[in-house]
């Protein structure tokens, strides 16, 4: 049993690692760079049959994190075949964007049970296994939209920003049983997250896949970086300079950062609903 406090080695000694969403984007990027430095690694996905592109050595299980049964089957599974895990990524998710009143509850419903619940769910149910090994490392995958809440993507930047809190909580919470928790918040990178926008306002969702088929940034590129991070022990991976950029400006430069929000909200006016006229605000009330 390792150490309290101290957990398994970093990089790429043998650790035990389970990647939800790792059959594409992100999570299949996770799960090539920890198992390229030697670590074991479970990916889990929808799918019933594992996929073709998992490399060389890479176990696989249908996991639909909306489901107990299925989360309840995975921390049997890597107790019976490892005795334990050390690093458990919380990355599967769906992508989202939407004005407040075209967006249905519906939409909300969906996006907060995978996006959040899917979150809580494996934080529950492999908290008690790492309070008793004395270590482990919950690595929550966020985004820049959980820091940072540009117009037009409620729903999202509201699931996402409850999973930074989430996980800021269990920092705290759980350091005292040895057990390390990280949320990672990238920006826009190439991935094909795109392919899960399905909400009720897809001339907004439009905006979304232009600027993630836009983006500089691959997959891989930012799992270096969050295996990186998760290395180091960081409880937030900012994996770009964008997203620093921008939390800096939050902080730092609050009238330049809302300026810059309120102009793109201004932009997706003039797009979607050009025979609106906007108020004029030059003039104040006295």
């Amino acid at each position: 049993m390792t150490a309290p406090g101290r957990g398994a080695p970093p990089g790429g000694s043998g650790r035990r690692v389970l990647v939800t969403g790792g059959a594409s984007g992100l999570g299949a990027a996770l799960v090539s760079a920890f198992a390229a430095r030697g670590d074991r690694v479970i990916a889990t996905d929808l799918a019933a049959d594992a996929p073709d592109t998992l490399p060389d050595g890479v176990g696989y299980l249908c996991l639909d994190v909306t489901s107990d049964d299925d989360w309840a089957s995975a921390l049997a599974h890597v107790e019976e075949r490892w005795r334990g895990l050390d690093v458990l990524v919380n990355n599967a998710g769906i992508a989202a964007g939407g004005r407040i009143d075209v967006l249905t509850v519906e939409d909300w419903r969906r996006i907060t049970e995978i996006n959040l619940f899917g979150v809580v769910r494996g934080c529950r149910v492999f908290t008690p296994l790492f309070k008793r090994q004395g270590s482990g490392h919950l690595v929550n995958v966020a985004s820049m939209a959980g820091l940072v809440h540009p117009p037009v993507m409620s729903s999202y930047n509201a699931v996402k920003a409850a999973v930074v809190a989430l996980s800021e909580t269990l920092q705290h919470e759980l350091a005292p049983y040895g057990v390390t928790t990280s949320v990672v918040c990238p920006s826009f990178f190439r991935t094909n997250l795109a392919s899960s926008l399905s909400g009720s306002d897809p001339e907004v969702e439009a905006s979304a896949v232009r600027l993630i088929d836009g983006s500089r940034l691959s997959a891989d590129e930012v799992a270096a970086r969050v295996l990186r991070g998760v290395d180091r022990r960081r409880p937030v991976i900012l994996t770009d300079r964008a997203g620093r950029t921008a939390v800096r400006a939050k902080r730092w430069l609050r009238p330049l950062y809302d300026r810059a929000m309120r102009g793109v909200a201004e932009g997706v006016r003039r797009r979607v609903d050009p025979t609106s006229t906007a108020p004029d605000h030059t003039t104040e009330k006295a």
